[in-house]
């Protein structure tokens, strides 16, 4: 493990960590990257702990951010030799401050640059799933977190579903993920040559995202006749069981499938409305963006999702699992394309108000700072 000892330097702003030892991409690499990213640019000193070959690493890298690989995982807090490596580079680094991401993370890190003097470490958490209550959760969130930073207030309140006493409320910050809004200039949306309604969503093909919903959306639809075409962006292990559902139900001309997307204003812009059909969202990061490409959103009234999708105002929150009504408001806005701009314009402004990346990345700063 390469470690840069600035133990000589100008002790002039606080030393941040970022540590993120996920291997896949997801919505807290991104906004690790992002802050990471940011802060260096704001002339912190940045330091980043990630898996080894992770795209999250990759990514630093290619940045120009300074990063070491550490093999973290669900049992490393046992182990006294990652410890004893880890804490050493906190304090070889002077690492003053630690944002840390997984579970298996705060369990490992934490203590570890507890015991290096490291004086505020911060848990992220982005996922709406409760806290287990056991012995040692209570432990580090009562001895070792000076702070946990959430996603949404659905997020918030779930780490205190299993034990409200498990950390002080106070001590749990709500911060939004945040929008490069610049990114995200489309179009008011337009439907095709055929007048049909074009429906989109983006997601992991994974029970948790619900796109299999999309099957019983797409046979009402075809019921009521109303003209539409269904875009499901994403890859994932039921992808394939979703597209032979697709062929069993005789609905392969009203889904296209194309797989990854990495432009995602692009994509929105190819759209009239988007479904999020999840099951739970820390933070719906897609509604999001698709309010900052300016078009109607719709999803089930779960977890954060009323924090985003503002009824009647920026778009539909429906029952949880009501497919009919569901279906109702996607008729609704293809015969009221009117509708669908001011849905659109009332999302982009909620964005531009409430997820600038600016903004988020400014407000980090007060929270590292105090």
């Amino acid at each position: 493990m390469e470690m840069e000892d600035t133990s000589t330097h100008e002790k002039t702003a606080p030393v941040i960590c970022f540590c993120n030892t996920a291997k896949a991409w997801g919505g807290g690499e991104k906004w690790h990257y992002d802050m990471a990213l940011m802060l260096k640019n704001q002339g912190y000193r940045v330091f980043t702990i990630t898996a080894k070959n992770s795209a999250l690493q990759q990514k630093y890298l290619a940045s120009g951010l300074k990063n070491i690989s550490i093999g973290i995982n669900n049992l490393s807090f046992l182990n006294p030799f990652m410890e004893a490596k880890l804490r050493r580079f906190f304090s070889k680094n002077p690492i003053s401050v630690i944002i840390m991401n997984l579970p298996s993370d705060l369990k490992t890190a934490g203590p570890a640059a507890q015991k290096a003097g490291v004086s505020k470490i911060i848990y992220r958490r982005g996922s709406a799933i409760p806290v287990n209550n056991s012995i040692l959760n209570r432990y580090l969130y009562r001895n070792i977190l000076d702070l946990v930073l959430v996603n949404s207030k659905a997020t918030r309140d779930t780490i205190l579903t299993n034990n409200p006493h498990i950390i002080s409320r106070e001590k749990i910050r709500v911060l939004y993920n945040g929008l490069k809004l610049e990114n995200y200039n489309c179009g008011n949306g337009k439907a095709n040559e055929k007048h049909q309604i074009v429906i989109g969503s983006l997601g992991r093909f994974v029970k948790q995202k619900g796109l299999h919903r999309f099957i019983e959306i797409a046979e009402k639809l075809r019921e009521k006749g109303v003209p539409f075409k269904i875009i499901l962006g994403g890859e994932g292990k039921l992808k394939a069981d979703i597209r032979h559902k697709i062929k069993e139900k005789s609905l392969e001309e009203y889904f296209v499938l194309p797989g990854f997307v990495d432009d995602t204003a692009r994509f929105m812009n190819e759209i009239d409305v988007f479904v999020l059909t999840s099951y739970w969202e820390g933070f719906g990061y897609v509604i999001a963006e698709a309010m900052a490409c300016r078009r109607p959103v719709i999803g089930f009234n779960v977890s954060s999702n009323p924090e985003l999708i503002k009824d009647g105002k920026n778009g539909f929150l429906i029952d949880n699992g009501n497919i009919e009504s569901l279906v109702e408001k996607i008729e609704y806005l293809h015969y009221h394309p009117d509708e669908r701009k001011t849905l659109g314009k009332n999302g982009r402004r909620m964005a531009e108000e409430e997820f600038d990346i600016i903004r988020v990345r400014d407000e980090l700063i007060r929270i590292i700072e105090q």
